[in-house]
């Protein structure tokens, strides 16, 4: 029975999965690994593995415990396998070819919920054989609570552990959970060659750090951090947001302890320093739909490569072909397209070309209207957007090269006017090549990350897209040549090969690309209110 949209079931709950590894084997000769997991899901009637979220890296460490946690639905009625990779992180790169291996293993979500926590064996090929470490799982159900906790902490006189008589300290924050182990949900930077540290003011869900449950215990641990990743335990102590929630202040001035060193010297002991808490505040998160709802416009550009690489457009080999069935072009327009026109409430989409010369002198540009007017780049409506597409292939002369740094600043001058949260910005970039203004363009989307817009980037053809994969930098904040650093994430990079397989359709293979590049743009969205203290509109009662 074939799929109906709309009668998928609604997720069981949502459950928060956290991820620690013990005793991995370290393929670095003279330093530990920099573990990273890699976590893949296998989605219902899907024979295949699907990239779910990566952790982040930590360096020298063959015991990580991982803050990242992954929010996943929990549907009781299936068995949601899930399949864990370590890697031992060796550079910048996206690319998992580029890193060391270190081992997988693999279970079901519905076996880490029913235990509450599961320890698999990591080996190279899902079996017991070669155990390379341990890879501890644990699972919680999440409440409804989406507030977020701003915290701020400082230190005095805390005990002195380098040799010139400072320490490098950082604060680890754990939450208790039923089975009474504690599950590290945040860790602040380190503050180096100090004993009266002031660390940076933070933001955590409330629900992550501690499920809605205000009196549930917070253990706080400070550690000196040491570059061979054996950090030193200076002391801990333990609160709850109950007693946080009363601001700065006595109750709120912890004494770290340090169990080891208190057995030894006893009645001479007092601590190992103290913490006070210098900032609190609760703060009202909101959804993507509460912004749509309170007015927020989203406005999808497109800009299509027009470059020599495509091919003739008059030959059926080319990715510009127009023939009877859409060509790479046209399936990412609609892709995109249908689905974000139902939040445009004036349907014109801006299309840009690059790579071209355009008509009537033949000059190459980097940045032209495709509907080859001079003043006016909107199209009406997506059914509008592919006839100017049509009509403007047959009067260019594909060229080169393939620049992307104008398009991108085109639509971010839009965006720097807009930065109230009454406007957010989409491009969609379909590309067939190698970009080859690749510094221009880091440096155009570092700058973009400060506006309102998210960038997708659809690449077509079998061309090697490492360049633009490393755009799509997951985890990893972008640098500019001039080593500025995006403050978020704002590209989502697909091969539309990886949706084209032999025997599917292409209205099968427009849904799972439109799924797949917009999945990250909610979290775009949210990311650039919240960091920008945006609120939505309240909704208006008016009819």
């Amino acid at each position: 029975m074939p799929f109906v949209p709309g009668t998928a079931a609604l997720p069981t709950s949502e459950v928060e999965l956290t991820i620690s590894c013990r005793s991995l084997r370290g393929k670095d000769v003279l330093s530990k690994s920099d573990p990273m997991v890699v976590v893949y899901c296998n989605p219902f009637g899907e024979k295949k593995w699907v990239e779910f979220g990566r952790t982040e890296v930590i360096v020298n460490s063959h015991d990580p415990d991982f803050t990242k946690k992954f929010v996943m639905p929990y549907r009781f009625e299936e068995q949601q396998p899930l399949l864990f990779k370590v890697y031992d992180v060796d550079s910048s790169s996206s690319n998992l070819e580029n890193h060391d291996y270190l081992g997988a293993a693999s279970c079901s979500l519905a076996q880490i919920i029913s235990s509450g926590k599961v320890q698999l064996g990591l080996s190279k090929h899902l079996s017991h054989e070669g155990v390379r470490g341990n890879i501890i799982l644990s699972a919680e159900e999440l409440s409804q609570v989406k507030d977020d906790v701003w915290l701020q902490f400082q230190g005095k006189h805390l005990d002195k552990k380098n040799f010139l008589g400072k320490s490098d300290p950082f604060l680890v924050f754990m939450k208790v959970m039923e089975s009474g182990d504690f599950n590290v949900v945040h860790k602040t930077e380190v503050i180096k060659g100090t004993v009266d540290p002031t660390w940076q003011r933070f933001s955590i869900p409330v629900r992550i750090l501690c499920n809605g449950d205000h009196e549930r215990t917070i253990k706080v641990v400070c550690y000196d951090w040491n570059s061979s990743g054996d950090n030193e335990l200076i002391g801990e102590f333990e609160t709850s947001l109950k007693d946080l929630s009363q601001g700065p202040g006595t109750d709120t001035t912890y004494q770290l302890i340090n169990r080891k060193k208190q057995q030894k010297k006893k009645d001479s002991y007092k601590n190992s320093g103290s913490i006070y808490l210098t900032y609190f505040e609760i703060q009202k998160t909101y959804s993507f739909l509460d912004y749509i709802k309170g007015g927020t416009q989203i406005h999808c550009s497109f800009a299509i490569d027009f470059t020599g690489s495509n091919g003739e457009p008059t030959s059926p080999h080319s990715l510009h072909y127009i023939g009877t069935t859409p060509n790479s072009y046209e399936i990412a327009i609609q892709s995109v397209g249908n689905i974000i026109k139902d939040y445009d409430s004036d349907q014109a989409f801006p299309v840009l070309g690059f790579g071209a010369c355009i008509p009537p002198h033949g000059v190459v540009s980097h940045e032209f209207f495709v509907n080859l007017t001079a003043d006016n780049p909107y199209c009406k409506g997506i059914d509008g957007v592919l006839a100017a597409y049509r009509n403007c292939i047959m009067q260019v002369q594909l060229y080169g090269p393939t620049n992307f740094s104008p398009v991108i600043n085109h639509v971010a001058k839009f965006a720097m006017t807009y930065r109230d949260g009454t406007n957010y910005f989409i491009l969609l970039i379909i590309t067939d090549g190698v970009i080859t203004d690749m510094p221009k363009t880091l440096q155009a989307i570092v700058s973009a990350s400060a506006l309102p817009m998210s960038i997708i980037i659809v690449g077509v053809g079998p061309a090697d897209f490492g360049a633009m994969e490393a755009l799509d930098s997951d985890g990893t904040p972008l640098t500019a040549p001039n080593g500025s650093r995006a403050v978020r994430d704002i590209v989502q990079f697909v091969p539309l090969r990886n949706f084209m397989q032999p025997g599917v359709d292409h209205y099968t293979a427009m849904a799972k690309l439109a799924k797949e590049v917009l999945a990250e743009v909610p979290n775009q969205f949210i990311s650039y209110m919240k960091a920008n203290n945006v609120v939505p509109k309240p909704i208006s009662s008016e009819m």
